[in-house]
């Protein structure tokens, strides 16, 4: 449906998928993702070998495996579940200021493209641009890259919504959903918070990721009256021989499971969207790997994806910077 002369217009960005899950896809997406200098910090002459002589003639195939596991009629999850995001956010947005807003998806990697949504959003002639990368915590590998992209691509630093790990809003829907979740399936002897892991040489130069990452850990169990022992901060999706932010979730299910313990709840605060991260990696793999540790059930908290209560949250965040442009 075509929009014209919004008055607000929204770019909802995520990371991005591949198109198909076959490895040719697989490879098309991974050239594009593993060559950002903000995923992949390595110099380009020892890195570009490695890339294109190993990596990308292996990882295609393991990772199309992977995402047929979760593929859907619709495609993939992260994207028909961001742009579930990005609808229900314009509606909400809409009541809120009376129709004038345009709200569209656009993928750091992939399609649809930041540069697409960016020029849907030109065609619609919006007066005011509100970007919200999906990260609750800031790293530069992707919310850093996000803004540096889209800043290229305008020419200009639009008004970012740069991160939100302690926005209250935000940390009443985890914890609402957590509740709810625990309420229909009974709660886990442990509450894994479970967050994607960026190489410990990153954090030693300075990204906040982890600070962030431990603070909404921390603000959700308060929240949710937890003691110490019922739950522990832990990190996903290593890649690569180099050290990642620890302790690794696969490997502390295993213990766990070795120490006897059979049920454990799993949340990703730090996925917006339910994606390949979530309902592969940790909705199927590590539950398998945990039952074969000894555990008997792990059970995955959903992503807030299009939840009326995760909507709300995001749509003050954009109303805060909508404020703060009317007064600049």
């Amino acid at each position: 449906m075509p929009h014209t002369k919004a008055g607000l217009g929204v770019l909802v960005a995520n990371l991005g998928t591949p198109d198909a899950p076959t490895p040719a896809a697989l490879k098309r997406y991974l050239a594009e993702f593993l060559s950002d200098p903000d995923v992949v910090d390595l110099p380009r002459m020892i890195w570009w070998p490695l890339l294109h002589g190993v990596v990308l003639r292996k990882r295609p195939a393991q990772s199309a495996e992977a995402y047929a596991r979760i593929w859907t009629p619709q495609g993939s999850p992260l994207l028909v579940n961001t742009q579930s995001i990005t609808r229900a956010l314009q509606a909400e947005l809409q009541d809120r200021l009376g129709g004038t807003v345009l709200a569209v998806t656009g993928m750091r990697y992939g399609q649809p493209s930041l540069a697409d949504a960016l020029g849907e959003l030109r065609g619609a002639g919006v007066t005011a641009l509100v970007v919200l990368p999906l990260y609750p915590q800031y790293a530069g590998a992707t919310a850093g890259s996000t803004i540096s992209a889209i800043t290229h691509l305008v020419g200009a630093t639009p008004t970012f919504i740069q991160d939100y790990y302690a926005h209250r809003g935000y940390l009443d829907a985890l914890a609402t959903s957590v509740r709810a979740f625990r309420d229909a399936h009974g709660q886990g002897e442990k509450l894994l918070i479970s967050f994607h892991g960026i190489p410990q040489q990153v954090l030693r130069k300075g990204d906040p990721y982890y600070a962030h990452c431990a603070r909404t850990a921390r603000y959700l169990t308060e929240r949710l009256q937890l003691k110490p022992e019922q739950w522990q901060l832990v990190f996903q999706s290593r890649f690569g021989r180099t050290k990642w932010l620890q302790p690794y979730t696969e490997d502390t299910l295993k213990q766990l499971a070795a120490q006897g313990v059979k049920t454990v709840d799993v949340i990703c605060p730090g996925f917006a969207a339910d994606c390949l991260e979530t309902l592969e990696e940790i909705a199927l793999r590590y539950a398998e790997s945990f039952h074969a540790a000894g555990g008997r059930e792990l059970h995955y908290i959903p992503a807030l994806n299009d939840r009326p209560v995760h909507i709300r949250a995001l749509a003050d965040l954009v109303m805060s910077k909508l404020t703060a442009l009317r007064h600049s």
